[in-house]
């Protein structure tokens, strides 16, 4: 049995905030390489709505057992999808859906 994968969305307050997010609200996760502040990179969208946030990649933005973008990167594709499971001021958390993770 796989154990669930979660990681920490931020960066929410610089697009549309994380108010209008709920549990349960499906994400997409792109890799960003050309990204020039973090080569490990993973940006999140909103479907009709675009970039949310990226995923966290430090030790001051990750929250819980959530996993790094920099340890995410290698695990999925080029993209993946995950769902919102819990929103709280520092950031909103996610876990990512089985079938995007590589085996």
């Amino acid at each position: 049995m796989s154990r669930k994968i979660y990681i920490t969305l931020t960066g929410t307050k610089y697009y549309y905030g994380a108010e209008f997010l709920e549990p349960g609200t499906c994400i997409r996760l792109f890799k960003e390489p050309d990204n020039e502040y973090d080569k490990e990179a993973i940006r999140a969208e909103l479907p009709g709505l675009g970039k949310i946030g990226y995923v966290a990649n430090s030790a001051h933005t990750v929250i819980g057992e959530s996993m790094s973008a920099g340890r995410m990167y290698d695990r999925i594709g080029r993209k993946a999808e995950a769902r919102v499971e819990v929103i709280t001021p520092r950031g909103v958390i996610c876990r990512v859906r089985k079938k995007w993770v590589k085996k």
